[in-house]
């Protein structure tokens, strides 16, 4: 069995780094794709079969909480409140949102959609204002939002236009190409054209910005981003069907994603998850392996062909979890050394 984890000590301002194997969960069927924490220990996922598990240690034990009635609903999202209270969002139709005050003993539906052409794709809180998004219906991405944690939603897709392309399409493999930071909302798309939707709250105006991230087919674009302020920002993706193609996998901005350059050196291919550990250091991962950069997103080293779907960090950053099919879940752990 090949595991996954590995260590980072942190000797300011140098980091070294020695490998250290833990796997945390890998007996179970369902392909996960949402991930999240909070705190330090506690930790969910979700994903295929209804499946959704939580650890309050860690990783070291799990609870299994599938809501009853949703067998099969692949549940691509998760987002993670406390020990106890959490939301799940599921791909395809029909679509709901599920919300659990109790850890997971039960769930109650907050929002349903059965239409025929419903997508969604993933969700990002920032507080307790939230938004979820979905493929384009009539040529506009759906869009919904919560200002209560996902006790209620509004659907603002004729309020915020989010006008897609023809052959414009979003992604749910990591709920992950949506980001909420500081009331700006960036979205990001892939298939005949890669695009980033910014979206300022305050200012009300959204800008639409075509981005040299690999794009031209239904498996190619933009699968996840991350901002660290709103002006430093990064996303990955490429080409799923094709995982060891590194070409345009990784783009980085310094102006709120207004433009985009490529690193100096690049992923090992497709990545359908990206995240800030801190100001310099950040992972990507992804079905053909993981990467590590230690200056910001412009160096890469890949450091395990493990696959995976979407990593997690702990409030602190020390310690980030991975998750993916086989029921795969891993941790990397972070030491600081003062």
């Amino acid at each position: 069995m090949k595991i996954l984890a590995f260590i980072l000590t942190i000797v300011f301002p140098l980091f070294t780094f020695g490998q250290e194997i833990e796997i945390l969960s890998a007996n179970n069927d369902a392909s996960f794709r949402g991930l999240g924490t909070y705190k330090e220990h506690v930790v969910w996922v979700s994903g295929s079969k209804g499946t959704v598990g939580k650890s309050l240690d860690a990783g070291k034990t799990w609870t299994w909480v599938n809501p009853k009635g949703y067998e099969k609903y692949d549940f691509r999202d998760i987002e993670v409140f406390s020990e106890k209270e959490a939301l799940i969002i599921n791909a395809g139709s029909p679509t709901v949102i599920l919300r659990t005050t109790d850890g997971g003993k039960s769930w109650k539906e907050v929002i349903r959609d059965d239409r025929a052409e419903i997508f969604m794709d993933g969700f990002d809180f920032e507080g307790k204002v939230g938004f979820a998004f979905g493929d384009p219906i009539d040529g506009k991405f759906q869009l919904w939002k919560t200002k209560n944690k996902g006790k209620t939603w509004t659907d603002v897709t004729d309020f915020i236009f989010l006008i897609a392309d023809e052959g414009e399409a979003g992604f749910a493999a990591s709920g992950t190409s949506i980001k909420l930071l500081n009331t700006v909302l960036w979205v990001g798309t892939g298939g005949k054209y890669a695009c980033l939707y910014r979206r300022d709250e305050k200012a009300l105006a959204i800008d639409k910005v075509d981005v040299p991230i690999l794009h031209g087919e239904s498996s190619m674009g933009i699968f996840s981003l991350d901002f660290i302020n709103n002006n430093t920002g990064i996303m990955v993706g490429g080409n799923y069907l094709n995982d060891l193609d590194n070409q345009n996998s990784i783009q980085l901005t310094f102006d709120g994603g207004l433009s985009w350059e490529q690193p100096s050196t690049t992923v090992g291919g497709y990545r359908s998850c990206v995240q800030y550990i801190d100001a310099t250091t950040v992972l990507a991962t992804g079905t053909s392996g993981t990467d590590l950069s230690t200056d910001g997103g412009r160096n890469w080293k890949t450091i395990s062909k493990d696959s995976y779907n979407v990593l997690s960090k702990s409030a602190s950053g020390s310690l980030v979890y991975f998750a993916g099919g086989n029921g795969n879940i891993g941790v990397f752990k972070v030491k600081i050394q003062k």
